[in-house]
């Protein structure tokens, strides 16, 4: 997900970039490996998630319902 226009987007709204810039790039640049590792655990929480069927695909329509669904899925991985 490496992109000069991302970067530039996120940039401008103040907000710290942890995307690792591809290995074929010219100018790598560093990243925060610290807030790497911290990125690394949302996404993991992300995946988890989406490892309900509910969830993954959306299925309650309404925001609310799904906010319970997440709500009941996260104290499940808690648990």
């Amino acid at each position: 997900y490496s992109s000069g226009k991302i970067r530039r987007y996120l940039r401008r709204r103040g907000i710290r970039i942890t995307i690792p810039r591809k290995e074929n790039e010219r100018h790598r640049g560093k990243f925060d490996k610290a807030l790497y590792r911290q990125r690394n655990r949302v996404e993991r929480c992300f995946s988890r998630l989406k490892q309900f069927r509910r969830i993954a695909t959306r299925y309650e329509k309404k925001a609310e319902n799904y906010l319970a669904m997440l709500t009941i899925a996260s104290i499940m991985m808690w648990l």
